[in-house]
């Protein structure tokens, strides 16, 4: 007997592409749906398609692991909230630290949250969105008052005339948005050739790290050749003429040397903008990773405002969030700084509304703790937190300098870990938890344009697996709070929490969301239509008006030397997703990815002795990763690549932060390469 399809979303990425899920017999369906714009004409990548492996049983969790061997709920449950006594009461509240993810729902990012700061009473939070798009989120506020990833629906992207993507591999990262990008002409700005750079009219190949200094010299040549939309900068934005100064200094063959990209190819980056009709610039990952990422992304939409391209119909800025619920992660309270609904938690009326939502007083309520690298760095420490409980995330595979974390995990007094499967962090924890996943539980998820979207229960769990809501009702209670695990009771208290704030999700409600394929937020009350584009009247700024930020480039925070003379960057390959505990458990994606790799040059595979194939042992100042050797033209000769869904990469990335959003600098760091014995 057949099940009927059960519509719901993807489980990876933030496009949140629209699928159902039927049984017939023991088997799992997937289909594309077209009813959802992300992918309306029936597109999945990979990843999608193959999404339902992991929900067969063998691979995944089915009972709590206690010192590594098979527990019970009862005993799980009640050996971690004796821990977690014993350590409050030696250590404080901030003795125990909650690290979340950017895969939960919207409802168990909020009650994760709200068990941070109400049922343990910590303000040590955060979440691996921070590694994410927290650069670009810094930019958007203090640009345009409010982080929303695309200000725009989606579809808007396939109208335009050109669109230039600085730091964005979408071809394999986010497969079904390259269908909204057939019709406008691609300027794309990379150290590699990616396969979305092979379909652009114009590849920009900066530097690693210096895609700051590009963005200030197409923005000098905006400003010298007379490109300025001024009607729109009068009307619109504030703070022009402090910026335009600072990129006088930028003439084009200034920024050449600087990152390498001709002069002349910036001068066509620039006639294409100018020359269209209807334009965006989107940043990715590649300008947000940086130690100077919220200025790198600033200089971006610097360059979109001289255009007059955000808030008008037709064209824009936007940033493309990566995981599938980054968006929504960050709004409603994981994040160090912030309360649900974007709410400052250092605000004394954003502290008071939600002491009244969770029916608590003001005063009880944490400050803003340390963010997530920061928080990992503390771990153990004299001052840190000595536990820690962990959702969704795998940082000993994600974080930099990942060999010096595990040992920090190993250290602490209690690590829980809740998870779908034994990941290289779940390895070390005391306990771990097994969570179900996106086809076993209702909840809602917020993608890449502000869309409120329902994820549809069509599974019940395995015996033995539990809801993230569940387990977090199973720790509360624990500490004695007594919470609903009912999604649509937990966004019921969420929509209050968010009222009247930045994210405001008051009027967005599960059967609304069905009704209608999502719902773009803010939307306040039941009867507002939803906001699929917030500037387009005014920008969420006091005065109403988008800033110009005067930004300076300066150069990564580790430069190549005669002892690491090779810059290393690195990203995503499409069969794989994120530090790759679910993706590298299926074996189509495994196949089609087997194993890490060093992308290098063939003149710097030349000069070191290295073929095709060869295994290769890459090394900085924080450790060495070994993989085998691909030889491409396609890269730059000063610069090797490794994806990071494996253990190694980032052993050797750089944790230096920027001052603003706290993003480590993932993208660029000095190493030397040799081949391996």
């Amino acid at each position: 007997m057949n099940d009927a399809p059960v519509k719901t979303h993807c489980p990876y990425c933030a496009l949140q592409c629209g699928m159902t899920v039927s049984t017939r017999g023991a088997e799992v369906v997937i289909a594309p749906r077209t009813d959802v714009p992300a992918n309306a004409e029936g597109a999945l990548c990979q990843k999608g398609w193959t999404a339902a492996e992991l929900l067969k049983p063998g691979a995944r969790l089915t009972t709590p692991l206690l010192y590594g061997r098979p527990s019970t709920w009862q005993a799980s449950l009640a050996h971690v909230a004796g821990r977690l006594a014993g350590i409050r009461a030696e250590h404080g509240s901030d003795g125990v630290a909650v690290f979340g993810g950017g895969g939960l729902t919207n409802e168990s990012a909020y009650h994760l949250g709200k068990l941070a700061r109400v049922a343990l009473g910590t303000s040590q939070i955060d979440y691996n969105g921070r590694f994410c798009m927290s650069s670009a989120a810094a930019a958007a506020n203090r640009a345009f008052g409010l982080d929303r990833g695309l200000p725009f629906p989606l579809t808007d992207l396939a109208g335009a005339d050109v669109v230039l993507l600085a730091g964005a591999n979408v071809a394999e990262t986010m497969p079904p948005l390259v269908r909204h990008l057939t019709g406008p002409r691609l300027i794309v700005v990379d150290p590699r050739q990616t396969p979305t750079a092979k379909l652009a009219a114009l590849h920009l190949q900066p530097a690693p790290g210096t895609d700051l200094a590009l963005a200030l010299g197409l923005l000098h040549l905006v400003v010298a050749e007379g490109l300025v939309d001024q009607e729109y900068v009068a009307a619109r934005t504030s703070g022009f003429e402090a910026v335009a100064a600072s990129a006088g200094a930028w003439w084009p063959e200034r920024a050449e040397r600087v990152t390498g990209v001709p002069a002349a190819r910036m001068r066509s980056a620039v006639q294409m903008l100018k020359s269209a009709d209807k334009a965006y610039i989107l940043t990715g990952r590649g300008a947000e990773q940086h130690a100077k990422g919220t200025d790198t992304v600033t200089a971006f939409i610097n360059l979109a405002l001289a255009l007059g391209l955000p808030g008008t119909h037709g064209s824009g800025y936007g940033c493309l969030t990566g995981q599938g619920n980054g968006q929504g992660g960050r709004e409603h309270g994981q994040k160090a700084d912030q309360l649900p609904g974007y709410r400052r938690i250092d605000d004394p009326a954003a502290r008071e509304h939600m002491a009244a939502v969770w029916g608590v007083d003001p005063a009880v309520l944490p400050g803003p703790g340390r963010s997530a690298q920061e928080l990992l760095d503390a771990l153990g420490t004299a001052g840190g937190p000595k536990a820690l409980l962990l959702f969704g995330s795998n940082p000993v595979v994600s974080a930099p300098r990942s060999g010096a974390l595990a040992e920090r995990l190993r250290g602490l007094d209690l690590l829980v870990v809740a998870d779908v499967v034994l990941s290289e962090t779940a390895a070390l924890a005391e306990v771990v938890l097994p969570a179900a996943q996106w086809a076993e539980q209702d909840g809602t998820m917020t993608n890449l344009e502000g869309r409120v979207l329902l994820r549809r229960r069509a599974l019940a769990p395995p015996e033995g697996v539990r809801t993230d809501l569940e387990i977090i009702q199973g720790l509360a209670a624990g500490l004695g709070h007594a919470w609903s695990a009912d999604p649509d009771e937990v966004f019921g208290e969420l929509r209050r929490a968010s009222a009247g704030g930045l994210a405001d999700y008051a009027g967005i409600t599960h059967a609304r969301i069905a009704a209608e394929t999502g719902v773009f937020w803010p939307c306040p009350a039941e009867d507002h239509p939803g906001t699929p584009r917030p500037f387009l009247d005014r920008f969420a700024t006091p005065d109403g008006r988008a800033r110009f930020v005067p930004v300076e480039h300066r150069p990564p925070a580790e430069e190549i030397d005669e002892d690491y003379p090779v810059h290393l960057t690195t990203g995503r390959v499409l069969a794989q997703y994120q530090s790759g505990a679910q993706t590298r458990r299926i074996a189509a994606l495994t196949e089609a990815a087997p194993e890490p790799f060093v992308e290098l040059h063939p003149d710097l595979a030349e000069q070191l002795g290295i073929g095709p194939g060869d295994l290769v042992r890459v090394l900085s100042r924080r450790g060495s990763a070994e993989a085998v050797a691909r030889i491409t033209a396609g890269i730059r000769r000063d610069t090797v690549f490794m994806p990071f869904h494996w253990e190694g990469a980032n052993r050797l990335t750089n944790p230096a932060l920027d001052p603003g959003s706290r993003m480590p600098e993932f993208k660029v760091c000095a190493v030397r390469v040799e081949k391996a014995a």
